[in-house]
C-alpha cells in the first residue's frame, strides 16, 4: 500500500471549514477526510488524526457502521483517550438502538459491540472519547489546525482487525446514529447534518457537512435527489425498475426493489433471483452490440472480450422515470485481463436481505449527497460524463495539489 500511504500522509494535514457556525473558536461548515483505495482488498480507507501525542490511524470507510471503532492498542496509541461510564449519558446515546444493554452499573466502564462490516462479526469494546484533529482548509491559510474535544468511539480487539485492508487499524462508521462520525461532528462543528462521499479508483474524499465549496456549484447543482431510507444505520433507495439500454426489465414481480448502499461491498450484488432476470437480459444487450462472451473470472459471472469501446448502459430508476441513477463505462466493467472485461455486477444468492446491495465501483466518481436533515440522497451520476473525476472537480487549487 505505498501509494495509499502516500497519498495519505500528504493528505493528513488538510481536514475542514468555512461557514457562520463559531463553534470552538473557528467557523466551519464542513470536515475533510482523504480516502483512498485499497488495492488488495478493494476497500475505502480514510485517515483521522487523533489523541495525545496527535497521531494518524487508517480506518475503511463503513457507510452502514454505527459509529467509529480502532484497535487502541496497536497502532497510535493515546496517552489522551478516557474511558466512558456505564451510567453516563453519553453511554446510553451510543446504546440508543440497543435495547437489551441499557442498563448500568456504578463505577462500571461502557461497552458497546463495534461491527466488522466486512466480516459482518461483532465483538465487545469499551466506549471510550478523545481528542480529533480537524484543520483549516481556507484559501489564504491552508493547514491551521484545531481540535474537537470528547469525540466518542469504541475499543476494540486486535482480533477484530480481521478482513480489513494493511494497515487499517478499525473503521469509520458513517450511519444515522447518534456517534457516527457525522452525527458527532454536526453537533460539535455545527455544520448541516449531511455528508458527501466521492470515491475513486485511487483518491478519494469523505465530506461531513456542506460540500458546496468543495466541489463548486456547478455540480452541486447538477445533483439529482432521491428519498433517502434508513434502516437501523444503513442507507437505502428504493428502486422503481431497471433499464438496460433504455430496455425495461421484468423485475416488478419480484417485489419491492430496495437498494442499500454499501462502501464494504466492492461491486453490487442481486438476490438471485433479480440477478437471474438481468444477467439473461444484460447478455441480450450485449449480443445486440456485437460483444463476445468469454469464459468467466471469479466472482464474476458474466465476461466478454475487451474489444470494442461501447457495452450496454444500466439505469436504476428511481422514484420516477425522470430520476435515473445511471451506470456505465468504468462503472460497470472490470478488467481483468488485456483481452476482458467482466461486469461488476454479481449474484448476491438467495438470502440476501437486501434485492439490490450497490458496491463501490457504481459509486466511485459519483458525488452522493447524504442528507441526514431532510432524508434525500443526492447524487451525480458519472462525473465522468461531465469531462471530471472526483479528485479533479476539487475547486480549490491548493487541494488539488494534494490529489
Amino acid at each position: 500500500m505505498a501509494s495509499l500511504s502516500q497519498f495519505l500522509l500528504f493528505f493528513s494535514f488538510l481536514f475542514c471549514l468555512k461557514n457562520t457556525f463559531p463553534v470552538l473558536g473557528f467557523q466551519s461548515n464542513f470536515a475533510l477526510f482523504p480516502v483512498a483505495k485499497d488495492a488488495a482488498t478493494l476497500q475505502y480507507v480514510a485517515r483521522i488524526s487523533h489523541g495525545a501525542p496527535l497521531g494518524s490511524t487508517d480506518l475503511v470507510v463503513d457507510l452502514g457502521g454505527s459509529f467509529l471503532w480502532m484497535d487502541c492498542n496497536s497502532g497510535h496509541v493515546s496517552s489522551s483517550y478516557r474511558l466512558i461510564s456505564s451510567c453516563s449519558v453519553n453511554c446510553s446515546r451510543a446504546k440508543f438502538h440497543d435495547l437489551g444493554s441499557t442498563s448500568c452499573l456504578l463505577n462500571t466502564n461502557c461497552y458497546v459491540s463495534p461491527s466488522n462490516g466486512v466480516t459482518g462479526s461483532t465483538s465487545m469494546g469499551e466506549l471510550v472519547e478523545d481528542v480529533i484533529a480537524v484543520d483549516s482548509v481556507d484559501p489564504s491559510d491552508v493547514g491551521q489546525s484545531t481540535t474537537v474535544d470528547h469525540f466518542l468511539f469504541a475499543c476494540a480487539s486486535t482480533f477484530h482487525l480481521q478482513g480489513l485492508a494493511s494497515g487499517a487499524k478499525g473503521m469509520m462508521g458513517l450511519g444515522k446514529a447518534s456517534i457516527s462520525l457525522p452525527s458527532q461532528l454536526s453537533s460539535s462543528i455545527g455544520h448541516p447534518q449531511k455528508f458527501s462521499v466521492c470515491l475513486s479508483s485511487s483518491t478519494g474524499v469523505l465530506l461531513t457537512g456542506s460540500g458546496d465549496t468543495v466541489f463548486g456549484t456547478k455540480i452541486a447543482r447538477s445533483l439529482a435527489y432521491t428519498p433517502l431510507i434508513t434502516k437501523q444505520n444503513d442507507y437505502f433507495v428504493n428502486v422503481q425498475s431497471i433499464k438496460i439500454n433504455g430496455r425495461r426489465l421484468a423485475v416488478h414481480e419480484q417485489g419491492k426493489l430496495e437498494a442499500k448502499l454499501s462502501t464494504v461491498v466492492p461491486y453490487t450484488t442481486m438476490v438471485s433471483s433479480v440477478y437471474e432476470i438481468f444477467s439473461k437480459a444484460y447478455v441480450e444487450a450485449a449480443t445486440k452490440m456485437n460483444m463476445t462472451r468469454v469464459e468467466t473470472v471469479a466472482p464474476f459471472g458474466l465476461c466478454f472480450s475487451s474489444k470494442g469501446p461501447l457495452v450496454p448502459e444500466i439505469d436504476l430508476v428511481l422514484q420516477s422515470e425522470m430520476v435515473k441513477w445511471r451506470i456505465q463505462g468504468r462503472n460497470l466493467m472490470v478488467k481483468v485481463s488485456e483481452e476482458s472485461v467482466c461486469l461488476g455486477f454479481l449474484d448476491g444468492g438467495l438470502e440476501q436481505s437486501s434485492p439490490i446491495v450497490i458496491g463501490g465501483l457504481q459509486m466511485e466518481d459519483n458525488l452522493l449527497e447524504f442528507d441526514i436533515g431532510s432524508s434525500m440522497l443526492g447524487f451525480s451520476s458519472s462525473l465522468l460524463l461531465k469531462e471530471t473525476t472526483c479528485s479533479s472537480s476539487l475547486q480549490d487549487s491548493k487541494l488539488k495539489q494534494f490529489f
